[in-house]
């Protein structure tokens, strides 16, 4: 009678097991510390690490930032308005007009703004850089007008509370939330949205990127080279052009 034996149970691979980071640390930091390496010098030997083991640098790829349209900025400037708070139009109509960010406008101060040229004064802006933006000549008038109030009461910064406490990033937000509930906008418009709609909305009216970067703060090595050659004066001429359709 012939029989069948059983088949041989096939066992797992034992897991592999790695050194735990830290330990594995200690023991290359043996063989570093002689050489005194620095952030630049222990940089470079990761790079030449990762060529040697042929490992390739995962990056998650980058979501195109949401912008709003035309007529969610229109609606949303109409809540701005129908509030009639002065303060918060002349904020909101900053942060539309030169496309700052919320950390730089909070700390623009009177004498910033220059209101013959046009210009407001961004002193240490990301990445610690000055630089000069523009606002539309239609707007000198209710800037003035704002300013003046504010240094009756000797105020030192373009928004402040009566307290004479600058505004902060978080109160500006808020500010903004509050319009885009009014509005029925459902998406967020933060004030970093309605930087993205100025320079995407300076870019449909052919305006070249290497004008806007100047204002924009942004420095791409794509761009550096280019707008680091154009004037000044010239890249406001052209935003004066077109920024009399803007949609506020």
């Amino acid at each position: 009678m012939s029989t069948t034996s059983e088949p041989t149970a096939v066992r797992p691979a034992p897991p592999f097991l790695r050194t735990p980071a830290a330990r594995k640390a200690r023991q290359l930091a043996k063989d570093l510390r002689a050489e005194r390496p620095d952030y630049a010098y222990l940089k470079e030997i990761v790079r030449h690490l990762r060529k040697e083991l042929g490992i390739e640098v995962q990056r998650t790829p980058k979501k195109l930032p949401y912008v709003p349209t035309e007529e969610e900025i229109r609606r949303f400037y109409a809540a701005v308005w129908t509030a009639r708070r002065g303060q918060d139009v002349i904020l909101i109509k900053t942060l539309l007009y030169t496309g700052v960010r919320v950390a730089e406008l909070v700390r623009v101060r009177l004498d910033d703004v220059d209101l013959d040229a046009y210009r407001v004064r961004i002193t240490a802006g990301k990445g610690g850089k000055d630089r000069i933006v523009p606002f539309p000549e239609s707007f000198k008038e209710a800037l003035a007008l704002h300013i003046d109030g504010l240094r009756a009461r000797r105020a030192a910064f373009l928004f402040e509370s009566s307290w004479k406490k600058p505004y902060s990033d978080r109160g500006v937000r808020k500010i903004l939330a509050r319009y885009t509930q009014a509005a029925g906008i459902t998406a967020s418009i933060s004030p970093h949205k309605l930087r993205h709609f100025l320079f995407t909305w300076l870019k449909t009216q052919g305006i070249d990127d290497a004008l806007i970067q100047p204002y924009s703060g942004h420095e791409t090595r794509q761009s550096l080279e280019i707008y680091s050659r154009l004037a000044l004066a010239n890249a406001q001429q052209q935003y004066q052009g077109v920024i009399d359709r803007f949609p506020v």
